[in-house]
């Protein structure tokens, strides 16, 4: 990196720390990993229906690093489904394009007897791939990738949000 840009990413940094700004998964002063990262790694992820419901999950785990050993405290419940509508339909009533919708909606719960919601939240994520006449085996494999694709991005905005989440509440409490 030039001396340019390492000035500019100082200035930026200087600039942002001065308005009060700090990163979602910032470490503590001594190193160990921040509110959020431990409170996302004591999440349990209930099933999730269906096959694109396992690709969130899978991706959901995957994001909160958990090692399935520790004690889980909470325990996110989640309904997520993939629709898809046909667009760009030709004279032939062929498509050729689709677009992809998945929608999930998530709640996080106490894991104790009361089971208390303590937030919730939506994640929505749009995707769509091209239907080349007579490719009807690349399509489908498309579909099936961008299933994966549309759980990945669905699993990194639940993440965020409740690493925000996790963070504004660690911030709230005295300690």
């Amino acid at each position: 990196m030039n001396r340019r840009a390492l000035l500019t990413l100082g200035l930026t940094g200087t600039a942002l720390a001065g308005c009060g700004f700090q990163p979602v998964y910032m470490p503590t002063a001594s190193g160990k990993p921040g509110v959020a990262e431990r409170e996302l790694a004591s999440i349990d992820v209930a099933i999730i229906p269906d096959r694109p419901g396992q690709l969130l999950r899978q991706a959901l785990q995957d994001h909160f690093a958990s090692d399935g050993g520790g004690s889980h405290r909470y325990r996110l419940v989640t309904t997520f489904y993939i629709t898809g509508e046909s667009v760009n339909v030709q004279t032939d009533n062929n498509a050729s394009r689709v677009r992809l919708i998945g929608i999930a909606n998530w709640q996080l719960l106490a894991r104790d007897p009361s089971a208390a919601k303590l937030t919730f939240g939506s994640a929505r994520v749009v995707d769509g791939y091209n239907v080349f006449s007579g490719q009807f085996a690349a399509a489908i494999m498309e579909n099936e990738a961008m299933q994966r694709r549309i759980a990945e991005s669905t699993a990194d905005q639940i993440t965020l949000q409740l690493a925000t989440w996790f963070r504004a509440r660690g911030n709230a409490t005295p300690g």
